[in-house]
């Protein structure tokens, strides 16, 4: 079914875009000091979050709602520029980029398995995790440009988030009771499982940033709770504040 429920969605896209244009990017020229754990880690976000978004943009436009589909390619801009940012940083902590790592291609396999929802499901683990990651970047680094990148990532996923919610809540409504709490349950499951891995996987980099592994782990899994209740309202952009929860 169609639902014409997205246009405060593409407005919502559309002024950022506008209103990030007028910022202007930050200060490349000004360098960036990173910590060889913390490259590595930035290394594999990068990866993350540098795609075309095909496979979501496809399904979204199998999905019926033009308008929908159109906020969907708006939200890929914006994470495509998210991957040029953080390409940028790297580049003025004098590092490079990877051409791939082993994690993303795992969710993107993950992604890709069925339709739209699982799509959905798992990419919000990402995002889920992504909130995590960059606040800890955020208010960690010591490295000034780092936390302005991570502070303006942080600031659109926050916004992501209740996009997301939306669609699913739209996709789970119509399951049996028993159905949508089993989705919900597997979803915080995977959540959690993806958070542990993160921990391990760039625990030198939370350690540089000060905050172990098992508080940002804790801190994951405690998020799930008021993203599964999001699911089962309809958000707006006026409610990017879920995120911060």
């Amino acid at each position: 079914m169609i639902n014409h429920g997205y246009e405060a969605w593409v407005r919502d896209f559309e002024a950022e875009r506008e209103r990030r244009a007028a910022v202007g990017d930050p200060e490349w020229g000004r360098g960036a000091v990173l910590d060889p754990a913390l490259v590595r880690s930035l290394q594999r976000f990068q990866v993350g979050e540098d795609g075309d978004g095909s496979a979501l943009i496809g399904k979204a436009d199998r999905a019926g709602d033009p308008v929908y589909a159109q906020a969907v390619r708006l939200f890929v801009a914006e994470e495509q520029n998210h991957a040029r940012m953080l390409a940028l940083l790297l580049a003025a902590g004098g590092a490079g980029t990877l051409d791939g790592h082993w994690s993303d291609a795992v969710f993107v396999r993950l992604r890709r398995l069925l339709g739209l929802r699982v799509e959905l499901l798992v990419l919000m683990v990402a995002e889920a995790v992504a909130l995590g990651y960059y606040r800890a970047v955020r208010d960690g680094a010591p490295d000034p440009l780092a936390a302005e990148v991570a502070g303006r990532i942080l600031a659109d996923e926050e916004r992501h988030v209740p996009f997301h919610c939306r669609r699913l809540h739209e996709a789970l409504t119509p399951l049996p009771a028993p159905a949508r709490r089993a989705a919900t349950l597997a979803w915080q499951a995977m959540l959690a499982g993806a958070a542990v891995v993160v921990a391990v996987d760039h625990g030198p980099a939370l350690r540089h940033l000060g905050i172990r592994r098992r508080r940002f782990t804790a801190d994951v899994i405690r998020s799930s709770a008021p993203l599964v209740r999001a699911m089962s309202a309809l958000p707006t952009p006026a409610e990017s504040t879920l995120a911060r929860m």
